[in-house]
């Protein structure tokens, strides 16, 4: 039967530490897009990489509890296919499944944050929501970004970076010389604060240390700010829209996994952020300035500091920002005035958008 409609792949899952949130964010995207627009496909990868296609819905196993929420067993294993009817999306058997228009890629961390999925659907001459292969890349890996804004002459965090295996060269008295006492260490390549420490002592770092190598081969290590730490979600390809700022107040030393995914009451979601107008539009038109200077595209989140003296502190740029029902990204859009449902409408339509442009240039 002939639709109207735009086939679209919803991927998620994937062989990352942060599968499971990817599930959450799938789980809100799934309920929210518009079916009279959208023919969905739906696409979990599983923790070995595996592609599954589960039809046009499906019911997490231990749905909503970010620790233990898991694929169903029921997918049938597939892979995407390039043919000459386009891209079909094929069983073991050959059996075909449907085809596909749009990848959206609701795939946190490692292999769906970091250009590697955006590479594979430029390689099949697909549209895919979200940040280019380059965008997507830099932005990952937190030393680029930093290094890129840097260089911009934006404001980071006084960090360093270290490398398994040469972590001892820079002791850690070398570290607080130059970065103070009060220092973060995160993997390089993760989000979700998945591996991130917090530490104030040189036993505590040693240990951080180790974990966050236990996630990633390159760590950086940081200086703490103090201010508010505030959000900006940017929008669009060529001419990128800033949302209003919205504000996170942890209660615990920093904004942890537990308080983004597990306990509600772990932090507040302040939208709009208690600072000044003035403040407010400085810290959109920064925003909008990182975004594009780390050749983003589409959507990301813009996390930043606003210090007591004014100063604002890019903290990093978030290229698939959490899409769960209690995500900061999709919030700050529906209280700039764009809802839930019109924000997915958009992002498909942007990437459809940047892949008609790509084509344009190579005609």
């Amino acid at each position: 039967m002939t639709t109207n409609k735009t086939s679209v792949a919803i991927l998620f899952g994937g062989n990352s530490p942060e599968h499971n949130i990817s599930l959450l964010s799938a789980r809100s995207v799934i309920d929210t897009i518009d079916t009279s627009l959208f023919e969905i496909h739906l696409l979990g990868i599983d923790r070995a990489g595996l592609w599954h296609f589960f039809g046009d819905s499906i019911k997490f196993e231990n749905e909503g509890n970010p620790v233990t929420v898991k694929l169903p067993a029921d997918g049938k294993k597939v892979m995407l296919s390039n043919m000459s009817a386009g891209v079909s999306i094929m069983g073991e058997d050959g059996t075909t499944y449907g085809s596909v228009e749009v990848i959206f890629p609701v795939l946190h961390g490692l292999h769906g944050e970091d250009g590697a999925i955006q590479g594979f659907a430029k390689l099949l001459g697909l549209a895919c929501v979200g940040c280019s292969i380059l965008g997507s890349a830099a932005c990952m890996d937190k030393d680029v970004t930093k290094r890129l804004l840097r260089d911009a002459r934006l404001g980071v965090a006084p960090f360093v970076t270290l490398r398994n295996g040469s972590a001892d060269e820079y002791s850690y008295s070398d570290v607080v010389a130059e970065l103070g006492k009060e220092l973060f260490i995160k993997p390089v390549n993760l989000g979700s604060s998945v591996g991130v420490s917090f530490v104030d002592n040189e036993a505590d770092y040693k240990i951080a240390l180790e974990n966050a190598f236990n996630y990633d081969a390159k760590v950086i290590v940081e200086s703490k700010v103090d201010g508010k730490e505030i959000e900006c979600a940017v929008l669009g390809n060529e001419n990128p829209k800033a949302s209003v700022i919205g504000e996170v107040a942890p209660t615990s030393a920093f904004y942890t996994f537990e308080s983004k995914y597990v306990d509600k009451d772990d932090a507040s979601l302040n939208i709009p952020a208690d600072i000044s107008e003035k403040d407010a539009e400085r810290a959109r038109a920064l925003a909008v300035k990182a975004f594009v200077i780390c050749e983003c595209s589409g959507f990301s989140r813009v996390d930043m500091f606003l210090t007591a003296d004014g100063q604002l502190i890019v903290n990093e740029i978030n290229t698939i920002p959490g899409f769960t029902s209690i995500s900061m990204y999709p919030k700050l859009w529906e209280y700039s005035g764009l809802p839930y449902k019109d924000l997915i409408t958009k992002l498909i339509r942007l990437a459809q958008s940047q892949l008609d442009m790509q084509s344009g240039l190579l005609k």
